[in-house]
């Protein structure tokens, strides 16, 4: 019997990716804070928002009485310039000043994958990291992708599916798909490890 995924996730671009495996699930947004803790790093920051996150969807599950065989998949992500942690910028303005910083440099972007177990009440996790090489930025340039693509509830004030790819010099990783917040190759080897395989 398949057992029941649930995406613990209100991002329509991780709902979008998820339903590449073809593969049915569930989707309830779980409810925490996200606030990073006093000198903790993105690396651990994505961990345990990530394993926070499914706990959450879990109980709430179970305080709704649904079933508690369910597998649930959560993530976060993060981006980095220069060690400093920058969130999602939700004003023009923001999105406007986060990507002139990016201008000619370097930033990474870690994403925290859960794949939680109700029923054993265990997880497995995974840490992706993926770098995006932005080319020289114009003012001019950044104010139109950011009026056209409105990316702002997007780590990093792009949308590398969109006209975001545009920003880039080059991309460095495993797995784009980690860019947009679901690494989907990590997923599909956590998901085969407990027997669940879209092509199985």
């Amino acid at each position: 019997m398949l057992k029941t995924l649930i995406l613990g996730s209100s991002s329509p671009y991780r709902k979008a990716l998820l339903e590449r495996l073809k593969i049915p699930f569930e989707c309830h947004s779980p409810n925490i804070d996200e606030t990073p803790l006093p000198q903790e790093s993105a690396v651990d920051l994505v961990k345990r928002l990530s394993i926070a996150k499914a706990h959450a969807v879990g109980l709430e599950r179970q305080k709704s009485n649904q079933e508690s065989d369910g597998i649930i998949i959560t993530s976060d992500q993060v981006a980095v310039l220069n060690d400093k942690i920058l969130g999602k910028p939700h004003t023009e303005e923001n999105a406007i000043k986060q990507l002139a910083s990016f201008s000619g440099k370097k930033v990474s972007f870690l994403t925290g994958l859960c794949v939680f177990s109700q029923k054993e009440q265990t997880y497995q996790y995974t840490l992706n990291e993926y770098h995006v090489h932005f080319r020289q930025l114009t003012i001019k340039e950044i104010t139109k992708y950011v009026s056209i693509e409105q990316p702002l509830d997007c780590a990093g004030s792009f949308k590398c599916e969109g006209l975001g790819i545009c920003l880039f010099e080059k991309m460095e990783g495993n797995d784009p798909n980690s860019l947009i917040g679901l690494p989907l190759i990590s997923l599909s080897h956590l998901l085969r490890k407990i027997g669940v395989s879209p092509i199985d």
